[in-house]
This record gives C-alpha cells, structure tokens and sequence, in this order.
C-alpha cells in the first residue's frame, strides 16, 4: 500500500518554501522580543513610578531591587535588642526606607560599623538607596531617643531625676504618671511605686510619654517576680511578697556584691528574735541622704516607721528599687546563725559578720582603724 496521500501537508510542502520560511523566522525573533520588552518596560514604569523600575530592572539584570536616591520625608525605624542586620533590613523594608533587604544587606556588607549598631529609635528617610541607610544608621546623630540608665538600689525620686535628666518630661508630668491607675502597680503596693520601678538601662522613643516609660519599668518588675516566682517562695519563708521586696530593697542597700544572702540571712534572724533591724540604709532613706557607712545620733532618732533603730519589724516599704540577685539573695537566705555585720575595709568592700555583739563590736573598731588608715570613710 503507498503512502502517498497519507502525508501531512506541512510535510509535502516543497523544501525550498519551508527554508525560506525559517529564515523569515529568524529575522524578526530577536528584534519583536526586544520591542516588546521596551513597550513593556516603559508601561510598567509609567504604571508604578521611576523608583519601582528601577528595582525590576535590577531584578531582571540580577542585582537586588534598591531605590535611586536619598529618598524623601522621614520615618522613625526601631533597632531592637538583639537585632541582626537581617532583621534591621526587614524592618527597614516594611518602613518602605529601602526596597529590598537583600540591596540593604548587600550595602551592610561592606560597612563594618554595622555591626555597633545599637538599639534605639533613627530617624530614617523613605525610599532610600540602601548604602545610605547604612550609612544613616551608623551615624549617631540619626538616634532619637533618650537612654535612661536606673542603677540597682535607686530611690524613686532619683529614677524621676534621671528621666528628668535624659529627656524633655518635666518632674511634675512623671511624679503624676507615679499616681496615674494605668501604671499597673500590684495591689500589695498601694499605690507606692518604691521598689517595682526594675533597674536596668531603657530606651525612650519619641512617642514615649511619661507613663509609658514607668509602665515599662514596673512591668519588667512584676516580669521578674513571676519568673523568680517571688509570692510562692515568699510565703515558704513565711512572708508576703511585698516584705520578701522589702527585704531586697534593704539588702540591696546594704550588701556588698557577695554578701546578699548572708545580709538577707541576718536580717530574718533579727526579725525571728524580734531584734530592731537597726538598719543605716533606712535611715539614710527618711533622711534622703546617703554614701557614707555611719548615721548619727540625731538622724537615729527621727520619728518614723522607717527608722528601723526606733521600731522594730519591717519598714511599711522598699527603700529603693532591688535588683534580681539581690530579690534572689531575699528568697534565699544563707545559711547561719549572724546577727550583726558591718564593712570593715571601705576600699576592698570586704564585709564581716558575727554572732555575738563583742565580736561585732571588734568588727567596727577595725573598720574605724581602716578608715583612719584611709584618710575617712
């Protein structure tokens, strides 16, 4: 049987016409495509904006999508603690400072301050090319916040001085947002911000108000105490959660870095013998005065609940604003059965306890002789 009439047409078309037809093809392929590639380009750029073509043009060429220039208006972007570049680069790119976090790590890459970057609030353009974000974020004159630093032991009025001091908020604004009900003070408190304002170092953004800066100092104290789980562990001391914070408060004042639990250890023996903690730092706290190891006559004899060589007990509240080792040392008293300590040595910090009250007053004498060694104390 032939296979002539089987053919498909394509195939019985004479050589010479499909040659010719190819070469046809040929001729225009490249150019059509291109063409369209321009008509294309230029619609986009119309429909989306210059900045935007330049980003699929990067794209399609192989670089990363970045903006043209130094971009426009500003924009407050928040580095966090902890943050690597990469997240620094995502929330620049939800900000809309740059185009694409793949061009701001391209641009972090070579500029090694990146890496001294520190938390805080910069004030950023939108739409930046992404070497000049970098360069933004390494320049410090781009922060601006406030870093409010409470060291551990502060009163509340040197924590209002010291945001007085780093920003703009005036002491009569923050002694209010003290009162404010929204500070979120537990009940146990009443109202007495002394001793849950938590000590550490923080950063107040522009929109920070007063209270907002407080909330956050007192929720990083009630943070703690739950993570220290301060009310269970208390009551197994057969205290409240406050007076276990007293107690800090009081430790924290008195105690030299090594000593807390041996100081907190001394404390709950007086107050199981129903000895006057007869404490300096309490004093120092109704007197507002402090830095040095003695108290006077005078200052011993004020009339208050916190003069705790006149009453005995607890006094009704912190003292000053503990921090953990020291709420840690309250929780967990050494073991020992001392009554009485004192500095002996103002230059090394070295403390020493005892038992007895001859022993401890041998403990004072050679304090009073180190001092007189030392030129006062």
């Amino acid at each position: 049987m032939s296979d002539l009439g089987l053919m498909p047409e394509r195939e019985r078309r004479p050589a010479g016409h499909r040659a010719a037809r190819r070469a046809k093809k040929k001729r225009r392929g490249p150019g059509c495509f291109f063409v369209l590639l321009l008509v294309a380009v230029v619609c986009v750029a119309g429909y989306l904006g210059a900045s935007k073509l330049v980003g699929i043009a990067g794209d399609f060429f192989g670089g990363p999508e970045d903006y043209p220039g130094p971009g426009t208006g500003s924009v407050v972007v928040e580095v966090r603690q902890g943050d690597t570049v990469a997240a620094m680069g995502r929330e620049l790119k939800a900000k809309d400072v740059v185009a694409s976090v793949d061009a701001f790590l391209d641009a972090a890459a070579g500029s090694p301050e990146m890496n001294q970057v520190q938390p805080g609030f910069y004030e950023l353009r939108k739409q930046m090319q992404a070497s000049q974000a970098v360069q933004a974020l390494v320049d410090p004159t781009s922060r601006v916040d406030a870093s409010i630093g409470v060291p551990e032991g502060a009163r509340v009025d040197q924590v209002v001085a010291q945001i007085a001091k780093k920003t703009e908020f005036g002491k009569k604004a923050i002694t209010a947002a003290l009162e404010d009900p929204e500070l979120g003070l537990p009940a146990a408190a009443e109202g007495n911000a002394e001793g849950y304002l938590f000590p550490a170092t923080y950063t107040v953004g522009p929109d920070a108000t007063p209270l907002s800066v407080l909330q956050e100092m007192v929720s990083k104290a009630v943070a703690l105490e739950k993570d220290l789980d301060l009310e269970a562990r208390a009551k197994a001391l057969g205290i409240s959660a406050h007076d276990a914070i007293v107690v800090a408060s009081i430790v924290q004042a008195e105690a030299g870095t090594a000593d807390y639990d041996k100081v907190a250890r001394v404390i709950y023996n007086r107050l199981d013998d129903g000895m006057a903690l007869q404490m300096d730092s309490t004093i120092h706290y109704v007197s507002g005065k402090d830095g040095s190891v003695w108290t006077s006559s005078e200052s011993r004899d004020i009339d208050s609940p916190y003069n705790t060589y006149k009453y005995t007990g607890l006094p009704p509240s912190p003292i000053g604003n503990p921090g953990k080792n020291a709420l840690e040392a309250a929780l967990n008293p050494a073991e020992g059965g001392w009554r009485y300590f004192t500095l002996v040595d103002a230059e090394s910090g070295e403390t020493k306890f005892a038992e007895s009250y001859s022993e401890h007053q041998q403990n004072v004498e050679e304090l009073r002789q180190n001092c007189r060694e030392q030129g006062g104390c």
